[in-house]
């Protein structure tokens, strides 16, 4: 946990093992590698292009992995979420938020629910950052992927 409070301004992650290691270390390297065989051509060259590359799209794959699990798990908690905490009016409509809404909406404290819910359904807000932007009192969210 952090000791600054999150916001708007300072929720969004950086994971430093993979922002600022392994994927700039990776994308050099490939970098590095296309330079490599421009300079001296070769079948040995190419072939270590092609590995950089592909050690570059399994590192992504894997955190694009790691982000769908977590979408998906977020999306399990704050249906649980919503369906205790929204009025009754509300609960049938939960179906009709969509995943990048409901994502949005996670940051959202228990009073602010169902307004912004309601503001969602009548496409006031379309998006994860349309949400967050509207929400006043932030509720943290510091376990994350």
């Amino acid at each position: 946990m952090s000791a600054k409070p999150q916001t708007y301004q300072n929720h969004r992650r950086i994971f430093p093992i993979y922002h600022l290691f392994a994927l700039p270390v990776l994308t050099l390297n490939v970098a590095v590698a296309i330079a490599a065989f421009i300079d001296a051509p070769s079948w040995h060259a190419g072939w270590w292009v092609v590995v950089s590359m592909a050690l570059a799209a399994g590192l992504l794959a894997s955190r694009a992995s790691t982000l769908i699990v977590q979408n998906r798990l977020v999306g399990l908690e704050m249906r649980l979420r919503l369906t205790a905490i929204l009025p009754e009016d509300l609960r049938p409509r939960i179906g009709d938020l969509t995943l990048r809404q409901i994502i949005g909406l996670r940051f959202a404290s228990d009073p602010e629910l169902p307004d912004l819910v309601r503001r969602c359904i009548a496409g006031e807000l379309s998006t994860a950052d349309d949400i967050k932007r509207q929400i006043r009192s932030w509720r943290p969210d510091f376990v994350r992927a």
